[in-house]
């Protein structure tokens, strides 16, 4: 009898445990299901291809213009323009943005054309001032000539962005679309997530303060992807003379607004990884300073810190010295005293209380704004003086809010995502 009361116990403890066992994996097929990996543009082959057949294509590129192998974003991939040649696509130049074609140059460093080594492509340098060989004036490439596009069919865009207005990238992309439309030429923009894709935040650029640190009429944090950006860069006619680009997105699959997106490839020397990306728009307003945001370290935007910061208030300490994609650091050589964020939550608004804080505390007040530079940040020369004057992050932002509520309605018709 006993044995019978034991074997039913067993039988039934094996039949509960399978049956939970069952439950949960079924969760795990919906939990699956509800956020399947996802698919950048430039997996979407069979959505472009056939554009490229045929033709000669330029691609605008950089290290994370890549095609994730099995569709998903990791470490197996294979370089965009190595792929279209394997394909017999007819890749016949390549444009480079801010950081060059492999991304390890510094922030703002002067490049120069050159020849890729793997591929024998001419590399064109959209960023920096560069002698044009056999005439005496320099001329800014960062906007492709007549020349620069002669006998080319169509140009790829695929270069992945942060979304901030200062991230140079969408500057590339804006010229490249006028430059494209004043020639008759297609803009294909392969698109990508926008990690910082989840607000908006930050003064809209005025007029009168655009520079390749901000071109069209956007926030700081504009919760945009780069094909969204390239959609109202042309809508509303923010290219020269209001010219229209002939342009095609290929939409990301199985991504919205609030999709978190881990980088696989970190996009420029100074972002090594999520959280410098989280910090970014809001620490990097102090390169308009004297203040340092952790260039020259193993830490950038994930720290700040001055010489001229007092050591009671400002206990975390370091030295920038110069390393990968920062060869004269702000501050370099010296002990900057200033605070570790690395571990802090993240961000889901600018925080300028940071900047704000440091600038009553500095002992060089009088030093502490490079004037140009962080009104090019800004977007405006209103922050400066603001924050000069002493008011506090919470009447700084107030000032932002009507030009934010009109952005986010014209930001509206050119959403793929929501």
């Amino acid at each position: 009898m006993r044995r019978k009361q034991l074997s039913k116990g067993i039988f039934l403890i094996s039949t509960l445990f399978f049956y939970f066992l069952t439950i949960s994996c079924n969760a795990q097929k919906v939990s699956s299901k509800e956020k399947p990996d996802i698919i950048v543009g430039a997996n979407q082959l069979d959505k472009y291809i056939d554009l490229l057949k045929g033709k000669n294509v330029a691609v605008v590129g950089n290290n994370t213009s890549v095609i994730f192998k099995n569709g998903k974003s990791n470490s197996n991939y294979q370089h965009l323009v190595d792929s279209l040649l394997t394909l017999g696509i007819k890749v016949t130049k390549v444009f480079s943005p801010e950081h060059g074609f492999r991304g390890d140059a510094d922030a703002g460093e002067n490049l120069t054309d050159a020849i890729d080594s793997k591929t024998g492509l001419p590399i064109v340098s959209l960023y920096g001032e560069n002698k044009n060989p056999g005439q005496k004036q320099i001329y800014n490439y960062r906007k492709p000539t007549p020349e620069h596009l002669r006998n080319i069919d169509v140009v790829v865009f695929d270069i992945q962005d942060v979304g901030v207005r200062f991230y140079t990238y969408i500057s590339t992309l804006h010229n490249i679309m006028e430059a494209c439309a004043e020639n008759g030429i297609p803009v294909i923009v392969l698109d990508r997530p926008n990690p910082n894709g989840n607000y908006i935040d930050g003064p809209v650029l005025e007029k009168q303060s655009k520079s390749y640190a901000g071109l069209g009429a956007i926030p700081i944090v504009y919760g945009m992807t780069i094909g969204e950006y390239a959609k109202m860069t042309n809508g509303e006619k923010w290219l020269k003379d209001g010219v229209q680009c002939d342009l095609k997105v290929i939409p990301l699959k199985n991504y919205t607004h609030n999709s978190t997106y881990s980088l696989p490839l970190r996009p420029s020397p100074n972002l090594p990884n999520d959280k410098s990306i989280n910090l970014y728009a809001s620490l990097c307003m102090f390169e308009g300073t004297n203040v340092s945001s952790g260039r020259g370290t193993e830490m950038q935007f994930q720290i700040f810190g001055s010489p001229y910061l007092p050591k009671d208030k400002y206990n975390f300490t370091f030295t920038p010295q110069p390393n990968f994609g920062s060869k004269t650091p702000e501050n370099m050589g010296q002990e900057c005293y200033g605070l570790d964020l690395s571990k802090t939550e993240n961000l889901s608004s600018l925080n300028l209380t940071w900047l704000i804080d440091a600038y009553n505390s500095s002992a060089q007040k009088d030093k502490f704004f490079n004037k140009e530079s962080f009104n090019k940040l800004a977007g405006n020369t209103k922050l400066k003086e603001q924050i000069e004057q002493g008011l506090t992050f919470e009447e700084i932002k107030a000032t932002w809010q009507k030009d934010l509520i009109t952005f986010k309605k014209a930001r509206e018709k050119y959403l793929i995502y929501k």
